[in-house]
């Protein structure tokens, strides 16, 4: 019995020794962050002057001692979320966020993330670089200061290439990447392209379903962690306004109308820049930045919307009997294979998960059981966005402006521009790969791998992109549509001028029927009838919404039906299609659409089943309320703490409640639309004045502080702040005013 009690303690001090291990190897095995090669010390120092409202205004000598100020203001703000970030951007955010947080993990290996910014940071303009360390030094410098908050080990510090990783790890998923690389890791079909037909290639559901390749063994298949789509990861939405002053009748207009997620690593943060050095910019950037996305200077503003172009292409590798080697041209080529570890929490401990990520030629190769497929992206393996951001915030008129967009920098997003000169513009922005036109392939399928003929280099020039400068109707916009509806009938592009190859969506949105149609009909475009328009809450029965409203008149209904489901179908079919809380269908309307548009926007190849729709909706509304007419303001509410108000808008207005988490009582809480506004006006003879809104505050996952939920009764009644842009009026309304520094 002696050697029984000691195997069973024996037993115990292993899978002690066992736990311990897997609850504490993870930040030692992270690789420890080094200051660039030659990088003295230096200290940086910044003013920070927070106005009435939290919003961070910060100052400093040079635009790396704001830049070291803005990450940590953001990081008094929202160091929650900043280390999110990080972490993603070290490949570690599975030690954080568990299985969810290593899809992120296997994507930042897969593209080779931390790769990119080995190659190509030291090759940045140095001046741009040192905006990257300064902002690295700031997030150190919070997370040296406020050790207690630290929720991952040895993820500080950090420097700017690590910051660097995180902008190659996020910036394709904006155009989609994620619904290609999802499907090929489960092995299924992939979406439809949004791109016009090829002529000789006709559309096509692209599927990967086809024989297994000789050589791929099992453990040379894809993994199970599928990456969150753009509707699903909140990637998608926006609006976006200009007028010219003879349109408005008196400024120069810039509305920006961002739809993103309200918390999270691509949620709002805004602030303003000042610098010595010339760097004075108002605006908002993501956790992870350090300059603003978006916003204006004194001179020019620009907004984005997320647009669609076909970006992606998909190759099929001819493997050898040994899942090794493919071919390309008759010759046999090594796959670049290398294993990579990927911490996956649960619970105490973090698993260490094995994982192999490949490489071709062509780029990141997924083997699953149909095959082996490589995807190659526009801006792929460049970092040049970097110093593009940097260099329009400072730019002074539309051609220096034009000269940063035209070096197709920046890989994706539409931009609406105004200036002070009158100047609006429009342009569809993307790297879109330079695919040989004189090659007879279906880019819109998947292609050949063995053919070199096929892998195409760098992007399309940039007179090659759709763009309209300063149209004959005075007013350009954007809903996430086509770009050839953009400026109103007799202004917009002709879509025969441009190449089927370039594969720019043909597509439009509710958002951009309805701005397109009541931007036409208004003749002066003042800030009375731009709020109207900014904040209409109207469907136009067309599209998807005509599709689901033709298939609701033409059901029947069964004695089995309920009663609740008879009486909502005959509520849907009297409709008004406004989500004005002023009706009793707009709850059940609301609940019906947003998986429709989701399935029209991310051009899934199947869409929801209307009749199964209809008695989930009805269901749930007899379940929390008691009625299937509850009122819409009820349903649908913007909640942050004890703060619980109603909002009007649905899934595809412009006014937009885009989609939300149902929370236990059954009620609906927002968690993607309208997010930051900010409103930009240009009077001749006058400075530059704007105005803004957030759906909850600056501090946004602080709740003891007063900007947890200060501007959310605003931003519900349609209304927004000032934006305090020069320092005389900065320093007026300032509440807290302190100066933070420190040395590398």
């Amino acid at each position: 019995m002696k050697w029984l009690k000691r195997g069973g303690w024996m037993l115990l001090v292993v899978l002690i020794a066992g736990f311990v291990a897997l609850a504490t190897w993870e930040p030692f095995f992270a690789p420890a962050t080094e200051r660039p090669a030659g990088s003295a010390q230096r200290g940086y120092s910044a003013e920070i002057i927070r106005d009435d409202y939290g919003v961070p205004h910060i100052y400093g000598e040079t635009d790396a001692d704001v830049a070291f100020g803005v990450a940590v203001a953001q990081a008094e703000d929202d160091f929650f979320t900043l280390q999110d970030v990080a972490a993603m951007s070290r490949g570690r955010y599975g030690a954080i966020a568990g299985q969810d947080g290593a899809q992120f993990d296997f994507a930042y290996h897969l593209i080779d993330a931390r790769g990119t910014a080995e190659r190509h940071y030291d090759a940045l303009p140095a001046d741009t670089r040192a905006l990257f360390e300064a902002y690295a030094s700031g997030l150190n410098h919070y997370a040296s200061q406020n050790k207690d908050e630290i929720k991952l080990a040895n993820l500080f510090p950090m420097s700017g290439k690590d910051v660097a990783a995180g902008f190659a790890l996020r910036q394709p998923f904006f155009f989609g990447l994620a619904n290609v690389i999802g499907p090929l890791v489960e092995g299924e079909a992939l979406r439809r392209e949004f791109g016009p037909d090829i002529p000789g290639f006709p559309r096509e559901t692209i599927n990967s379903d086809q024989p297994d390749n000789a050589g791929t063994t099992p453990d040379q298949t894809a993994h199970s962690l599928v990456l969150p789509s753009p509707d699903e990861a909140g990637l998608s939405g926006s609006n976006a306004f200009a007028v010219t002053p003879e349109k408005s009748g008196g400024p120069t207009t810039l509305i920006s109308n961002s739809h993103q997620p309200l918390r999270g690593g691509v949620a709002w943060y805004e602030y303003s820049v000042e610098s010595e050095e010339g760097w004075h910019f108002t605006g908002a950037n993501f956790p992870g930045s350090p300059f603003p996305f978006l916003g204006h200077n004194r001179h020019l503003g620009w907004t984005n919307t997320v647009n669609r172009p076909d970006m992606v292409d998909v190759y099929e590798l001819v493997m050898d009997e040994s899942g090794t080697r493919y071919e390309l041209d008759g010759e046999w080529r090594e796959l670049e294979s290398k294993t990579v570890t990927l911490p996956v929490k649960l619970g105490p401990i973090n698993l260490p998960i094995r994982r192999t990520v490949h490489r071709s030629v062509h780029g990141p190769v997924i083997i699953n059981n149909n095959g082996a497929f490589v995807i190659r992206y526009g801006g792929m393996d460049q970092l040049e966005q970097l110093d593009a951001y940097y260099r329009i915030n400072k730019a002074t008129n539309l051609e220096e402006w034009q000269a940063q967009m035209a070096r197709m920098a920046i890989p994706s997003t539409n931009f609406i521009y105004a200036d002070e000169a009158g100047n609006i513009a429009y342009v569809y922005n993307a790297s879109i790969p330079d695919r040989p036109e004189d090659v007879k392939a279906n880019w819109r399928g998947i292609l050949p791998g063995n053919r070199s003929d096929l892998i195409w280099e760098g992007t399309v020039s940039y007179e090659e992109l759709p763009k309209l400068i300063n149209p004959a109707s005075g007013w350009l916009y954007n809903a996430n549509n086509e770009p050839f509806t953009a400026a109103g009938a007799g202004s917009d592009l002709d879509p025969a001028d441009f190449s089927p190859v370039l594969g720019v969506e043909r597509k439009q949105t509710n958002r951009s029927r309805r701005a397109w149609k009541l931007l036409s009909e208004t003749d002066v475009l003042d800030r009375a009838n731009l709020e109207r328009i900014k904040y209409d809450v109207t469907y136009e029965r067309a599209g998807y919404v005509a599709d689901l409203w033709d298939a609701l008149e033409a059901m029947g209904h069964y004695s089995s039906d309920s009663q609740a489901f008879y009486d909502g179908l005959q509520l849907l079919k009297e409709w008004d299609f406004t989500a004005d809380n002023d009706g009793p269908a707009d709850a059940l309307a609301l609940l019906m659409i947003r998986d429709f548009m989701s399935a029209e926007y991310q051009n899934k190849n199947e869409v929801p089943d209307v009749r199964e729709m209809l008695q989930k909706a009805t269901e749930h509304l007899m379940e929390h309320f008691g009625r299937i007419d509850p009122p819409m303001s009820d349903l649908l509410r913007l909640r942050q703490g004890d703060i619980d108000l109603p909002l009007d808008g649905g899934s595809d207005t412009l006014r937009a409640s885009t989609t939300w988490e149902v929370s236990e009582d059954g009620r609906l809480s927002l968690v993607h639309g309208d997010s930051f506004i900010q409103w930009v006006e240009w009077n001749e003879g006058e400075r530059v004045t704007s105005r803004s809104i957030q759906p909850f505050g600056a501090a946004i996952t602080r709740p003891k502080s007063a900007h947890y939920t200060d501007q959310m009764q605003l931003f519900v009644d349609h209304k927004l702040k000032p934006v305090y842009f020069w320092r005389e009026d900065v320093i007026a309304n300032a509440k807290q005013r302190y100066t933070v520094s420190s040395l590398y």
